[in-house]
């Protein structure tokens, strides 16, 4: 028999949907897009076919419906991977997980997630404007090393090479790096998109080199990053949580791809010219060639 999951584990409301996305299995798409602001899921949902639930609590808002006859749902996560750490694990536990009995499923559900996001580029050579789909996240977060079995992702050759190579400090968590599914980039890259490692930061200002009043340790850690080769892969961009998004599927057994639109160039200072164009455009590109 499963093992039963207390309700200090498995967290629940009281009409039995999980406690922060406030959902039932019948409220999800096997396809999730995953965006970080909670006011760009009616944008997402504005594509589907139809939209036949929505919920919202705090800054998790959901919308699910149907689009060339497939269930579909577009969640937002907020920023930052402490609360895709949230949402991905209350996703999967909708999915595999009866939530009735409180315990596992013997068969295991693949979920597909499509990050839709916002970044800047590392590169001279992607503009603003540009979209970026994330081959790997290298994590400056932390968040796998919680987890069993996620070793592999910071016990590699990419990462003890990078380490070394921007002489990264100990005192913060070890880098990790993580693959997207292969076949959902290969379609990223018919729309177009670059491919390269994207970096996922801690943070919106010193964690991606932003100086205000506070001064960073590291002034040259940007530089560092867009630098950095190992082998074919360098890195593109920085956002705030592709390589959660990416451990975690891995870890659960499902699919994630992420896909940025790049809203500024962090070397030529180059910004959009209009980045809500830009989203709504690849929105559009991403629901047709992935639904």
């Amino acid at each position: 028999m499963s093992q039963f999951l207390a309700a200090s584990e498995l967290i629940l409301n009281p009409d039995g949907s999980v406690y922060h996305c406030n959902i039932l299995p019948e409220n999800l798409g096997d396809t999730i897009f995953l965006v970080g602001d909670p006011g760009r899921v009616p944008v997402v949902s504005g594509f589907f076919d139809a939209v036949d639930f929505k919920t919202q609590k705090r800054e998790i808002v959901t919308h699910t419906g149907t689009k060339n006859g497939k269930r579909v749902s577009v969640i937002s996560t907020g920023m930052g991977t402490d609360n895709i750490d949230i949402v991905l694990s209350e996703l999967d536990a909708v999915a595999n997980i009866d939530l009735v009995h409180r315990q596992l499923k013997t068969a295991h559900k693949q979920l597909t997630f499509i990050r839709l996001g916002t970044s800047g580029s590392l590169q001279e050579d992607i503009p603003a404007d540009s979209f970026v789909a994330s081959s790997h996240g290298l994590g400056f977060d932390g968040l796998v090393h919680y987890y069993e079995n996620s070793e592999r992702f910071s016990d590699n050759p990419f990462v003890e090479a990078f380490v070394k190579a921007v002489n990264w400090d100990p005192k913060l968590p070890k880098p990790y790096l993580v693959e997207g599914d292969a076949d959902l980039l290969e379609k990223a890259k018919k729309l177009g998109a670059h491919a390269g490692v994207t970096a996922t930061a801690t943070g919106f200002y010193g964690p991606q080199g932003r100086v205000l009043r506070l001064g960073v340790k590291d002034k040259t850690l940007n530089e560092k990053l867009s630098a950095f080769r190992f082998g074919d892969m360098k890195i593109t961009n920085f956002e705030m949580e592709t390589s959660g998004i990416y451990g975690l599927s891995q870890l659960f057994g499902h699919r994630a791809i992420t896909i940025n639109c790049i809203i500024a160039n962090r070397f030529t200072g180059q910004y959009s010219k209009d980045a809500h164009q830009s989203m709504h455009q690849l929105i559009g590109m991403v629901m047709e060639e992935y639904v």
